[in-house]
Formats: structure tokens, sequence, C-alpha cells
């Protein structure tokens, strides 16, 4: 249920609303607009009375809202939700640029590319220390040891990191990372997503291989039923019948998430195509759909990388990328 409060509603009248409300088990969610306020209504409304606080003179007007998903469900929160990481920001308008290689191999290799994404325009660091792997004869990844490096190329650099957690045990590790990523294979870890909740990092939650758009909402649902609201969400391509490209990006997605949620939309162009060459096409497309960043994989040696190389972008590729990601932004805004 969404509550819908008159303009200028004194404080304690508000107050006074929310404590009736929370003594009916009612969990209420506030959000300040430029011309109003909205009371989300989370928990089992049932027990409300819709016309009775429609009749309440501080109240314009009352919704049920039917969808599962409440927290990330933009009708309780009109506004884009803006995360801020360590003075990047994302989402509202702003624009963010998530480079690096796809694992962390050695601290030459992560610092070089770090520097090189950076002066290329890149606002984050990602680079993998955990690895999911399909196959258990791949590199599986650095574990402590790559995290270790990633905070080196930080030292270097100032880019915040993001990189993926596989679970909740190596959180102690993860305290000292500046986002962290919940794989596609684990978009439905839901006891890891309740954990995530309780954490106050921003997490960067990517699609599922197969899942519809109301389950990825309903996975962010678990992190900020939690008590985190630092989610966003990442399109990164889903399985179908085309059998050219790694996955089947959906650029539809992007639109279509931010009318459903204020959460902020991320694309990655590289796991979805699985092509370098492809990489840029999708990244320009999903910015003129309106993502509000993109995460693409760099490496200064994709010939020679130990994870996805085929999709990883050459430092110069990256800087061309860059400039045609400008373009396309002041078109789209101008």
């Amino acid at each position: 249920m969404v509550v819908a409060l008159k303009k200028n509603v004194s404080e304690e009248k508000r107050a006074q609303l929310i404590d009736w409300l929370g003594g009916m088990g009612i969990k209420v969610h506030v959000s300040e607009g430029e011309f109003t306020t909205v009371l989300g209504l989370i928990g089992d409304t049932t027990k409300v009375d819709k016309d009775l606080i429609e009749s309440l003179d501080i109240v314009d007007s009352v919704t049920r809202v039917s969808e599962a998903f409440k927290c990330c469900n933009r009708k309780f929160h009109p506004e884009d939700t803006i995360i801020d990481v360590k003075g990047v920001k994302i989402g509202g308008g702003n624009f963010c640029m998530i480079a690096g290689p796809c694992s962390v191999e050695t601290e030459e290799q992560i610092v070089a590319v770090a520097k090189a994404v950076k002066a290329s325009g890149a606002n984050m660091l990602r680079g993998g220390a955990f690895k999911p792997r399909t196959s258990p004869y791949d590199f599986q990844g650095l574990h402590a040891r790559g995290l270790e490096l990633l905070k080196i190329a930080r030292e270097e650099t100032g880019l915040p990191i993001v990189t993926e957690i596989m679970s909740t045990n190596d959180l102690p590790l993860f305290e000292d990372v500046d986002v962290l990523q919940v794989g596609a294979r684990n978009m439905q870890n839901f006891e890891m997503l309740k954990e995530l909740g309780k954490t106050d990092k921003p997490i960067l939650l990517k699609r599922g291989l197969a899942n519809t758009l109301k389950e990825l909402l309903m996975s962010a649902e678990y992190i900020m039923a939690s008590g985190n609201e630092k989610v966003m969400l990442c399109e990164r391509g889903i399985r179908t019948y085309s059998d050219y490209t790694r996955n089947t990006m959906d650029i539809s997605a992007i639109p279509m998430l931010h009318e459903l949620s204020h959460l902020p939309v991320i694309a990655d162009p590289s796991h979805a195509t699985g092509m370098a060459r492809l990489v840029p096409p999708m990244a320009m497309a999903a910015t003129a759909a309106g993502a509000d960043g993109l995460i693409i994989e760099v490496h200064n040696d994709p010939m020679h990388a130990l994870c996805d190389g085929a999709q990883s972008l050459r430092p110069e590729e990256f800087d061309a990328l860059s400039k045609k990601i400008t373009a396309v932004r002041e078109a789209s805004l101008g």
C-alpha cells in the first residue's frame, strides 16, 4: 500500500500516522520527493482500513500495490535512488564506468589496468578475486590475495573496487571492499542475500542466467527488506536460443527496470556477448537505453588472460569506447 501525503504536512502529524501504522505491525518506508512525500506500507496491509486513512486531512491518496516487491518498487519510492560509493554517484542522472579484468592475476596486471582505465574515464575498478567457474579445472581466482591486490590498485589510483562475493563465510575478508557483487549464479542464493542485507555496503546484483525481471527485483527485495537499500541492478545477458553469442543482452530490461524500480541499473555488455568486438555496440545501446552505468572487462593482455580473455577489451579499445559513450550520453541528454 502507498500513502501519498499532502504538501506541507507537519512532522508531528506524519510521525503520528507512522506510529499508528507501526502499532499494527506495518513497516513504513518514507520517500520525500520535491513535490510530495510518499509512505510505503510494507507488511500485512489487509488489516489497514484504506478508507479510514484516505479520510485523514494529511493524506492525498492511498493506493494498494499488487506487486510482491515493495522496497524496490518505484510506486513506493518515486524518486531515483542515488548511491554514493566514495564520492562516485550512481543513479538519478549520474553515470559510472566500472572497468577492469575478469580476474585479478598479478599486482603488475591489476595496477596497470587500473591506471589505464582511470585515465580513460573509469570511476571504479572491477576485478574478480573469487571466481565461480563452470569447470572445476578452470582458474578459480587468487581469493584473499586477490583482494589485497585490488586494494593496492585502489591505493595507486583512488578508484573504488568492485568484486564478487560467493559465500557469506568470506564476509570478513570483504570488510574493506567498496562494492560487493552478487554474480548471476548467486542471484537466488536467498540466505546470502539476507546476510548482505545486514551490511551497509553497496551491492551490485546481477540478473541470473535465465531469470525474469520480477525474479531479479524479488532478489533485490531480499537485500532491502533486511535493511540494506544500497542496491544496483545489473543486466548481464540471459540464456536464449541464440547460438552466436555467449548470452543475449536484454536491452529492453533497462528501461523496463527503470519503470518498475527506483534502483540504479548497470549494464554488462562483456558477459552478455562474450566477444570483445560486440562490447562497444552493446555498451552504446545500453547507454542510449538509459543505463546508469556500465561494467566492462578490460585486460592488458587478453590473449593470455586466465579468465574470459575473449570478451575483454584492451586498454586502448576501452579508451576509444569511453569517448563514444560520452558522445552517446551527450546526444541522449541533448
